[in-house]
């Protein structure tokens, strides 16, 4: 399947219904955002969808160059910065349906297993922190405090050079 990449958006083009694939990576497995001729995947799920095997990113729609996957990667290590797609990669492998966190101040929403957006809301907001950075103990809290007032648990997923760590995170009252 042909993807073409602007801007970091990877758009594979649906003409009359012809490229199912495209719809039911929408439809069932829940990548991207489908529109009325076109299915739009960040370049993060796009990637994953290439080392996969299952979709070919292209410079441009009206090139014929196809990116190699080393090419993307340093896209995505100098504006998405590569522990996202990581910690991504690793949830989709485990199962989990993953979204967009941008409006709630994290990088994903996270759908448990068997749940998909429609049919309810995100279970979890994923906020990811290098080992070596050193937190904010008011920036912690603010990301405590969103999760818990759109009713989600905080995933804190901490990324070293060898594997991630997760730990949920939840607002007591003593």
């Amino acid at each position: 399947m042909r993807g073409d990449l602007t801007d970091e958006i990877v758009s594979i083009t649906i003409k009359e219904n012809l490229n199912q694939r495209a719809i039911s990576l929408n439809q069932k497995s829940h990548f991207g955002k489908l529109g009325d001729d076109v299915l739009e995947l960040s370049i993060v799920e796009a990637f994953y969808l290439m080392e996969n095997g299952r979709l070919n990113i292209y410079e441009c729609s009206k090139s014929d160059k196809k990116l190699e996957p080393s090419y993307v990667r340093n896209i995505i290590k100098e504006n998405s910065g590569y522990a996202k797609y990581i910690v991504y990669k690793d949830l989709k492998d485990r199962g989990y349906i993953i979204k967009t966190g941008f409006k709630y101040g994290s990088e994903f929403r996270l759908y448990e297993r068997g749940k998909s957006p429609g049919e309810g809301h995100s279970d979890y907001l994923v906020k990811i922190i290098h080992e070596n950075y050193d937190i904010n103990a008011l920036d912690f809290a603010s990301y405590v405090r969103v999760s818990h007032g759109v009713k989600k648990s905080l995933l804190i997923a901490v990324v070293d050079d060898e594997d991630i760590t997760y730990y949920k995170v939840e607002w007591t009252r003593p």
